[in-house]
């Protein structure tokens, strides 16, 4: 997050509005929650942990353990319980 002076986006009416609750502070403004996107669709990484748990998916249906699944990704027993019995497909 960046920080941009209101003075250079904002109409001098909005500024002295919004002086009336702050003042020399910082003000966060979020976006419109229609402009949300969930974690790592941008930078791909969401889809990057999809494939992965769908393959570790496949190995525990062909017969691979926990534990080797655990050791092969560098991941708890606990974290392959969670991908493995997930109801993802």
């Amino acid at each position: 997050m960046k920080y941009i002076n209101a003075n250079k986006v904002l109409p001098e009416k909005l500024i002295v509005e919004i002086q009336k609750y702050v003042q020399g502070e910082t003000l966060y403004i979020p976006k419109p929650e229609t402009e949300y996107r969930k974690w790592g669709t941008s930078s791909g990484g969401r889809r990057l942990l999809d494939r992965r748990n769908a393959a570790i998916r496949n190995s525990f249906i062909s017969g691979s353990s926990i534990q080797h699944l655990a050791e092969e990704y560098y991941l708890s027993t606990e974290t392959i319980k969670k991908i493995v019995y997930s109801h993802k497909k």
